[in-house]
């Protein structure tokens, strides 16, 4: 016989072992990554997914365990990178961002529940949170270590390149989400 989460688990249980699942799944997309000033990963569509399936509350959770597992030293960043070094660097803030990510994520499907249009300004705007954190994070540590950098630069390398597969992955993201959320039982 096999035991299922809905049979057996005690529901904290459950939401823990989610919680510790998806912060491993984020991790492993950031593996995925394609080497530039900052990197192109995947990790955004694992916080899009984590965020989606389990919840506002779960995800940020999950998103801090990710955070809290990288300053630690363990090579959960891209590029295999970890410690507190790869927080305070360039790319830093958009680390710290995808926290922000799954906060205005919580608070929008708090309010406004979690249909197909409300998780897509959730997450929409939990994106831009991300780019306005880390784009003054970035100007900000590399301004110090290599001179002022304008806001149309920042932008020009940290995010518009990554606005479209960033929106691609969220809709990849919303669309499994949808798919799956009846087979993970919070």
């Amino acid at each position: 016989m096999i035991m299922t989460s809905r049979t057996y688990a005690h529901p904290r249980t459950a939401a823990t072992v989610y919680i510790a699942l998806f912060a491993v799944l984020i991790a492993v997309c950031s593996w995925i990554s394609i080497p530039g000033i900052v990197p192109f990963t995947l990790q955004t569509f694992a916080i899009f997914c984590t965020v989606g399936l389990l919840g506002g509350k779960r995800g940020t959770v999950s998103v801090l365990v990710y955070i809290l597992l990288g300053i630690i030293g363990i090579p959960v960043f891209a590029g295999f990178s970890g410690g507190i070094g790869a927080l305070l660097g360039p790319t830093g803030g958009y680390i710290i961002g995808f926290v922000f990510l799954a906060l205005v994520y919580w608070l929008i499907t708090k309010l406004l529940g979690t249909k197909l249009l409300f998780t897509i300004i959730a997450m929409a705007v939990g994106l831009l949170t991300v780019y306005a954190f880390g784009t003054v994070w970035f100007m900000v540590v590399y301004s110090q270590k290599s001179g002022a950098v304008s806001l149309i630069a920042t932008l020009g390398w940290c995010v518009f390149p990554f606005i479209i597969p960033d929106l691609i992955k969220m809709a990849i993201s919303i669309f499994l989400v949808k798919r799956l959320s009846s087979h993970v039982q919070l």
